[in-house]
């Protein structure tokens, strides 16, 4: 498994309770559960990652401020999951399926996949992170950006702009990413 992989799994081991290893079984077989830990092999529904993800009452980051200029999260969060070939797929609204292929904005919170203050490729998610270890929600209320120039990294939220992917089969999980993507104001 992937570093990337392990970064989006490990939210739901922290909040469910389950080892890592459970979650990465494939669904409904039956894993060797980590010492001491229930012998619970699938991953509760309500676990599973739905909505915008977990905005602390405790951050130091207030909330996303509506802009009537850039996709909506609720409108990339309104999705359902459906099991296809012993993996979660996504079944995507009109809505969002009408977003592929165009360019889009979208504000949220970076999370880095590299050292630096510059920033090339991250993680743009819906609210702010509160570990460092951990995703603040599943993979609906994240998207993987790819930028052309450089962002530089900030604790507040950024807007960026670029060519929006609704991704049917991602090898990572992933359900969105922003390819030639610039910062906004």
């Amino acid at each position: 498994m992937n570093f990337l992989s392990r970064c989006l799994l490990l939210p739901l081991a922290c909040f469910s309770g389950l080892a890592l290893a459970q979650l990465t079984s494939p669904i409904g077989t039956p894993a060797a559960p980590a010492a001491g830990a229930a012998a619970d092999p699938v991953v509760p529904p309500h676990v599973q990652g739905q909505g915008a993800g977990v905005h602390s009452p405790l951050s130091p980051f207030a909330p996303l401020k509506p802009r009537e200029d850039v996709v909506p999260w609720s409108l990339l969060t309104d999705i359902k999951t459906e099991v296809k070939n012993k993996r979660i797929t996504p079944v995507y609204t009109p809505g969002v399926q009408a977003l592929n292929q165009k360019m889009q904005k979208v504000q949220g919170f970076m999370l880095p996949l590299g050292p630096g203050e510059q920033q090339r490729h991250f993680l743009l998610a819906s609210v702010p992170p509160t570990c460092s270890f951990c995703t603040p929600g599943g993979p609906e209320s994240m998207i993987e950006i790819r930028t052309r120039e450089p962002v530089k990294y900030s604790l507040n939220a950024v807007v960026v702009e670029g060519k929006f992917h609704v991704l049917q089969n991602d090898p990572y999980g992933l359900y969105y990413r922003m390819t030639e993507a610039v910062g906004v104001k």
